[in-house]
């Protein structure tokens, strides 16, 4: 069987791109909710010190960590990575249309989304090279 090639029009792109976001957001919805739930398990009975600020702990503040810690198995880890995931969604949507505006050969839609993904990019990752 001969696999059909698409081309790469403007329905197309937008086709793939609510597939990408509407993934996205699901699955990260779901990797916080089931981290919600393991969290309500394990904590939901706990009263709330309100008395004293603690923070999140710097392994939950830092990337890296979550994406090791969450193989844990820690309620609060899955619901950073799930939160991660939310947080990466649009960058991946940005990224894919950086290669699709490549394939219909559209160099001004390139260079434009270049310079937004390379903003976000830097965004997210700026502070940990000028920390």
């Amino acid at each position: 069987m001969m696999r059909r090639k698409h081309e790469w029009t403007e329905e197309y792109v937008e086709l793939i791109v609510g597939r990408l976001l509407r993934s996205g957001v699901v699955i990260a919805s779901a990797i916080v909710f089931i981290g919600g739930i393991l969290y309500s398990i394990k904590y939901g009975a706990d009263l709330p010190e309100y008395k004293i600020f603690s923070g999140e702990p710097a392994d939950l503040r830092n990337v890296h960590r979550i994406i090791i810690d969450v193989f844990s198995v820690r309620s609060r880890d899955i619901i950073q990575f799930g939160l991660l995931l939310l947080m990466v969604t649009p960058v991946a949507r940005v990224a894919f249309l950086l290669f699709a505006f490549a394939k219909q050969r559209d160099r001004t839609y390139v260079v434009v989304t270049a310079i937004v993904l390379t903003t976000l990019l830097f965004s997210l990752v700026g502070r940990y090279l000028y920390s």
